[in-house]
């Protein structure tokens, strides 16, 4: 673990778990389908987008342009990577939330009422 750990909001800790669900293909496009498909939220691109700018200001995310596509009008897409300091304010989240949550299995292992 880091001496400064990334601390991460609920919203930038799914953004980077979508971003590596999306593999190579990680741009706004498919990262909105993965949050919408694996946690049924619906995200509009600018929260994205400004999120993203936010990750990759604290060093969580790089980004690279792709090739013009031609769908776009010729321009080129963003395309999404997460950084090792990405992986590990993930691990940090979940080792977070892993503790804090044990001992409380009865209640959170329920099923939804």
């Amino acid at each position: 673990m880091s001496a400064n750990p990334q601390y991460l909001g609920e919203f930038e800790h799914l953004l980077l778990l979508a971003i590596l669900q999306s593999g190579e293909e990680a741009y706004t496009v498919p990262v909105r389908h993965v949050l919408a498909a694996r946690i049924g939220r619906g995200v509009s691109r600018g929260a994205i987008h400004t999120s993203l700018d936010r990750l990759e200001a604290k060093g969580l995310v790089v980004s690279r342009l792709g090739e013009p596509v031609a769908v776009r009008g010729g321009r080129s897409r963003r395309y999404y990577a997460v950084t090792p300091a990405g992986l590990e304010a993930i691990r940090t989240a979940r080792t977070a939330l892993r503790t804090l949550s044990t001992g409380l299995e009865s209640l959170l292992d329920k099923d939804q009422r």
